[in-house]
């Protein structure tokens, strides 16, 4: 089961949260897409994958994100035993998106920025264990050196009061969760859990970087 905490700071937003400096810094180190490619994929861990596919599915370039499991085995990829944070899975959004409208280094600076505190370790707000941790699974070196270089980035500068505790670790697969998880915020808008700890993170999206917004 979901915990539901009704945790008044949560909807003061990650940013608030986190106690970040705004404006968010953009990634020194980036991809440059190749001439005619318009397709990618970035598999990120932030805490409940409910708000973090709520928050992707909104900014622009992302056609498709699915929620579900990496970090572990595919006999394991199963919501209620991964729940007991013995798996090595972490929830995990799988995001489709067009390179030559967004990057990946934008992606990340949403990840850190909006989707979660990336200073918690093992945990995100009300939800407690390894599989909610904070994780960014490359699937090559380009991401891998993009990912690595704006942690640095961001700790060099100080943008939050703690430092981060992302893990950029290899894809070795992504495993779709249950039907019922997927877009589970548009879904139930006036669940508790939802209002209190996802809507939050929409409104920060608008906010803080409506330049990568949909329209």
């Amino acid at each position: 089961m979901r915990l539901i905490h009704y945790v008044l700071p949560l909807c003061l937003g990650t940013l608030a949260l986190a106690g970040v400096k705004a404006p968010f810094p953009d990634p020194a180190t980036d991809i440059t897409a190749p001439a005619g490619e318009h397709k990618a994929v970035a598999v990120l861990a932030g805490g409940c994958f409910w708000g973090v596919e709520g928050v992707f599915d909104r900014v622009k370039g992302v056609s498709k994100v699915v929620s579900g499991f990496a970090g572990g085995e595919k006999s394991t990829a199963h919501y209620r035993v991964v729940t007991s944070g013995r798996t090595g899975h972490a929830e995990s959004v799988e995001i489709t998106y067009d390179p030559s409208q967004i990057t990946y280094g934008q992606l990340l600076k949403v990840y850190f920025a909006v989707a979660h505190d990336p200073t918690e370790l093992n945990r995100q707000g009300p939800d407690e264990g390894t599989q909610y941790r904070s994780a960014i699974f490359y699937a090559n070196e380009d991401q891998k050196r993009v990912a690595e270089a704006y942690i640095q980035q961001l700790d060099a500068a100080k943008v939050f009061r703690h430092k981060i505790v992302t893990q950029v670790v290899p894809l070795n697969g992504f495993y779709a969760a249950e039907e019922y998880h997927q877009h589970f915020l548009d879904r139930n808008p006036d669940n508790a859990y939802i209002v209190y700890n996802d809507l939050p993170k929409l409104r920060a999206l608008k906010k803080q970087l409506p330049e990568l917004c949909k329209r």
